[in-house]
C-alpha cells in the first residue's frame, strides 16, 4: 500500500454559527448569551475528521474513539468556526486524526483557538470489518512532531486498553 503525505489529505473547513446553532442553550430559545451549542462543535468535528480519514484511506470509516476535548474559549453565533483537520498517525487499521478548531469574530477579525481534539477512526471493507491502511509520511518538522505525539497517544490509548 502506498504512503501518503499529510497534507494529501487535510482539510480546512469553515462555517457559520447561526441561531440554530445555540440548541436550547439555558433552555431558552432566544439564548440571549449568543453561545454555540457545544455538541454541535463535537459534531462538527467528527465531521471533518471523518472527511480527512475517509479522504486518506478511501475506504468508509467509523469513529472509536474521541480524545478528552476541552473548550478552552466560547463560540458565539455570529462567528466563523474554522476546522483544521489532519492525519497525525496511522497504525494498521486505525487512524488518529487532529482536529483544531479556532472562531472568528467577524466584526473584529479576532479569531481565537477554542478547541483542540484527537479522534481515533477505523478503516472498514465493504462487509463492515476493519482493513488495512495506508501509511503516513510526516514530511514538515510540525508533522513529525505531531505524528510522534501521536505515537505516544497510541500506545497510552493500547496499555489502558489492557487494563
Amino acid at each position: 500500500m502506498q504512503e501518503k503525505t499529510v497534507k494529501e489529505s487535510s482539510i480546512t473547513s469553515s462555517h457559520l454559527m447561526l441561531m440554530e446553532h445555540a440548541g436550547n442553550f439555558l433552555f431558552n430559545k432566544n439564548n440571549p448569551i449568543g453561545l454555540v451549542h457545544g455538541g454541535i462543535i463535537m459534531k462538527l468535528m467528527d465531521e471533518v475528521a471523518g472527511m480527512v480519514a475517509s479522504k486518506h484511506c478511501r475506504r468508509p470509516i467509523v469513529t472509536v474513539l474521541i480524545d478528552n476535548m476541552y473548550f478552552f474559549a466560547p463560540i458565539y453565533i455570529g462567528n466563523k468556526v474554522i476546522l483544521k483537520s489532519s492525519i497525525n498517525y496511522v497504525g494498521r487499521t486505525s487512524l488518529e486524526v487532529g482536529v483544531r478548531i479556532e472562531a472568528e469574530d467577524l466584526k473584529t477579525g479576532k479569531i481565537t483557538h477554542t478547541n483542540t481534539c484527537y479522534l481515533v477512526v477505523v478503516a472498514i471493507d465493504d462487509v463492515g470489518r476493519p482493513t488495512p491502511v495506508p501509511r503516513i509520511k510526516p514530511e514538515s518538522d510540525e508533522e513529525k512532531r505531531r505524528y510522534k505525539e501521536a505515537e505516544l497517544r497510541n500506545k497510552i490509548r493500547i496499555d489502558e486498553r489492557k487494563k
